[in-house]
């Protein structure tokens, strides 16, 4: 069959188009900005990219155009394909029904923490010899791609963002996992849903697309998890928490929580001595366990795995190291995820400086939803330097107050990493967190160190 691929550049699109080439298919693509590492590596699977979304690569007419969800009426490819009656679908559509439906699925779901669970459970499939596939929104740094066919089970980030402008339902409604963890759900991406309750919606309907015999792993401690499942769970639920009042529960044996003890109905299953720091990190550790052993695969098996998983790039991924100053890349965009993982490093770093450079990029941050949560969720940091830009309508001074000074807000990287620059000393954590590409800042900075 011959599929072109409408925003294939992304993450999630660029996987859809490196399995389906590697399903057999004549593949081609296209993508408002075609650069690396992404379009290097289509290419490199033998996939055409065409730079823009112009209407001539499907002149020839296509068997089927999958269109990405960052496309809308108006784009004039979208509108090629209406007028001549093409036959389109979604990314996430074809992958569950073209792809999908021949393994099974682990699927992982949640505001946060779905690319680091995911690819320790990746991880833990591939140390038990399993072979697994993948489609995570992140690089796990222990296979240094984003997406992999494979002939065991599949694992899956199940993000609840829309599926296109077709079909405004989440996009983990098309994967009917066998196992699916739920590692935590709050109000995220604004731009597509009015409140909270939109969201467990979809989580309820991806709650009825899971089979009887199939098992849910879900956070006991999470309330708002708590009502989707009080709308229905026709599956075999299992809880985690940090507590033993559920079925499955991790203990910090050390502040950091790079010692980690599991448990299973209150009997010790194992423990972990591991590089990752944080809450967040144990939590993402017991469900990636919990779904490893529904999985079949021995636990023993999956905490040894886990003892040498090397993390995801740009999850508090340290890029340099000059003169004891450590430079990390963090994709965090929300208040807890930004809090946790700062909380995480404090507890590893003990009295030594954090400073952080933060851009608030995502569509709900710049709306202001989360603003009155962004000052306490930086209060482990002993510097901050926020960037600010058009189109965040809320007062970033107002929002900082609690910092009481530790604040600096700027609109240009430049002027940023020239404060930086002058106020570094051995010793030093610096931490970018944004979602998108922050203008090179980690590796600008990475470089100044590297060069004086």
């Amino acid at each position: 069959m011959k599929i072109h691929i409408l925003g294939a550049c992304g993450t999630f699109m660029g996987g859809v188009a490196i399995l389906a080439r590697r399903a057999g298919h004549e593949v081609s693509g296209a993508d408002q900005h075609t650069y690396p590492p992404m379009s290097t590596l289509l290419e490199r699977e033998g996939i055409t990219l065409f730079e823009g979304y112009s209407a001539e690569p499907m002149h020839d007419a296509p068997d089927l155009v999958i269109i990405g969800n960052a496309l809308s009426r108006g784009n004039p490819a979208v509108e090629y394909v209406l007028d001549n009656r093409l036959r389109f679908t979604s990314g996430p559509r074809w992958f569950g029904e073209n792809y999908l439906r021949d393994h099974k699925v682990i699927a992982v779901a949640g505001t946060h923490g779905k690319t680091s669970t995911a690819s320790m459970v990746a991880w833990i499939l591939e140390h038990a010899g399993l072979n697994p596939g993948f489609l995570i929104g992140g690089v796990p740094l222990d296979f240094n791609v984003s997406a992999r066919d494979g002939s065991g089970p599949f694992v899956v980030e199940a993000d609840e963002y829309d599926t296109a402008f077709f079909d405004k339902r989440s996009k983990f409604v098309h994967y009917r996992p066998h196992i699916a963890i739920l590692n935590n759900l709050e109000y995220d991406h604004a731009d597509i849903f009015p409140d909270l309750a939109a969201i467990e919606t979809q989580f309820h309907h991806l709650m009825r697309t899971i089979p009887g015999n199939g098992i849910v792993i879900s956070n006991g401690s999470d309330t708002n998890l708590e009502r989707v499942l009080a709308r229905g769970c026709w599956s075999q639920l299992q809880r985690f928490s940090l507590d033993d009042k559920h079925d499955w529960r991790v203990e910090m044996l050390t502040p950091d929580g790079s010692v980690l003890r599991f448990s299973y109905q209150q009997q010790e299953v194992g423990v972990l001595e591991w590089s990752q720091c944080g809450s967040h990190n144990a939590l993402n550790a017991m469900t990636a366990l919990a779904a490893a052993v529904a999985a079949n695969v021995p636990a023993t098996t999956a905490i040894e795995a886990l003892s040498t998983f090397k993390g995801v790039r740009r999850r508090l991924e340290m890029i340099a190291l000059h003169d004891d100053i450590h430079v990390y890349d963090d994709f965090a965009h929300h208040p807890t995820a930004i809090r946790l993982t700062l909380e995480g490093l404090r507890r590893k770093v003990g009295n030594a400086r954090i400073l952080v450079g933060l851009e608030p990029r995502s569509n709900t941050m710049r709306a202001g939803v989360h603003a009155d949560e962004l000052g306490p969720a930086l209060i482990a940091a002993d510097r901050v330097w926020l960037k600010t830009s058009e189109g965040i309508d809320w007062d970033p001074k107002v929002a900082l107050a609690a910092l009481e000074g530790r604040c600096k807000i700027v609109t240009r990287v430049d002027d940023m990493l020239n404060e930086m620059q002058a106020s570094l000393a051995p010793g030093d954590h610096v931490v970018f967190m944004s979602n998108g590409g922050f203008e090179a800042a980690p590796k600008r900075l990475a470089a100044h160190l590297k060069d004086r």
